[in-house]
């Protein structure tokens, strides 16, 4: 034992170490905790005489010494040569500003739309995406065959032939207020934040699916001078005091009497300087919307209006194509 001692000494002291992977297998062919040679000889102490054995023991428990102090030393010299060959910091250049996201217009202009109706006494509800065909269209006043429906173009998702009379992705989010007017017994004042789809043709204005914010408010004496105030208070708030803003008459098989309100939409490469753009439609509760859901029309009345987020954003941002919105442009997006 002790002349294989002396032969790992010798080994180990000539032993060349010029990168840390020698300097990793150096201490694991000695004092690895399974095949090291010197971890081994430490397991047969037990075979030597037992006169021996304290010199065995205090020879491999120098050389253990021996060759940890090696292997640290090679760790230091290559660390200390690894750092000097390292490039140089300029710390003069500028930093790399790294790339942040932002909230996406779209979701700006609809929490801000949804906080101002907070304000106003408004409270949110919100409904499933995939409606059956009483809620998105009978109880809002779309008798089965009514000329009305084609008014909106829909995705079906089960036929109108089916046990349900369709399944559709819902066309505007006024299925909301029938479900909240199921449940809650007037006075209602809620909005309806949320995506609807339609199958429209996509254009600069038009796209496949955009987001609404539904209004409703039913209680008994609401007139139409209500829902011109309130659409008028928000405009003003939203657009500014100077905003230019115009009610027209309309048709929706919802309400009666029905108008859209437009926006004007100043653009300087128009011949007229700009042009109206039409941003809700509104209009007092049908009354046989109210009796759908076991409101007493003779009691109660209400207004309604539904807005088009996506056109909003485009007269709060100057933006002339609704298709931006969804192309995912970064340079686009990064101005948010």
């Amino acid at each position: 034992m002790l002349d294989r001692i002396d032969e790992l000494r010798s080994e180990i002291n000539n032993a060349s170490i010029n990168s840390l992977e020698e300097a990793e297998e150096f201490r694991i062919r000695y004092l690895g905790q399974r095949s090291g040679i010197i971890t081994n000889l430490f397991k047969k102490i037990g075979e030597v005489a037992p006169e021996d054995r304290p010199t065995v023991g205090k020879e491999l428990n120098a050389l253990k010494g021996t060759v940890e102090s090696l292997h640290e030393a090679a760790l230091a010299r290559l660390e200390e040569e690894t750092d000097g060959d390292a490039p140089e910091v300029d710390l003069t250049l500028p930093g790399r500003r790294p790339q942040t996201g932002s909230v996406h217009p779209l979701t700006q202009t609809l929490n801000d739309i949804t906080r101002l109706f907070e304000r106003f006494g408004f409270s949110v509800a919100e409904g499933p995406e995939i409606e059956d065909d009483w809620h998105n269209f009978t109880a809002l006043n779309f008798p089965p065959e009514h000329p009305a429906r084609d008014m909106q173009d829909t995705f079906f998702v089960e036929s109108p032939d089916g046990p349900r009379n369709g399944v559709v992705l819902r066309t505007h989010t006024s299925p909301v207020q029938i479900r909240v007017m199921e449940n809650t017994a007037p006075p209602v004042r809620i909005i309806a934040p949320g995506r609807v789809y339609r199958n429209e043709a996509i254009s600069y204005k038009s796209f496949c699916l955009f987001h609404q914010v539904e209004g409703l408010y039913i209680d008994e004496g609401v007139t139409l001078g209500d829902l011109k105030q309130i659409l008028r208070t928000f405009a003003e708030a939203f657009f500014g005091e100077v905003v230019q803003m115009r009610f027209r008459p309309s048709y929706f098989p919802f309400t009666e009497p029905s108008a859209e309100v437009d926006i004007w939409w100043e653009d300087e490469e128009h011949p007229e300087g700009g042009r109206w753009m039409e941003i809700l439609g509104s209009g007092m509760v049908h009354p046989n919307v109210l009796e759908s859901v076991g409101v007493d029309s003779e009691r109660y009345t209400g207004y309604a209006f539904g807005m088009g987020v996506e056109r909003i954003a485009m007269l709060r941002y100057g933006i002339d194509d609704i298709r931006t919105f969804y192309e995912n442009d970064v340079r686009f997006l990064e101005q948010f």
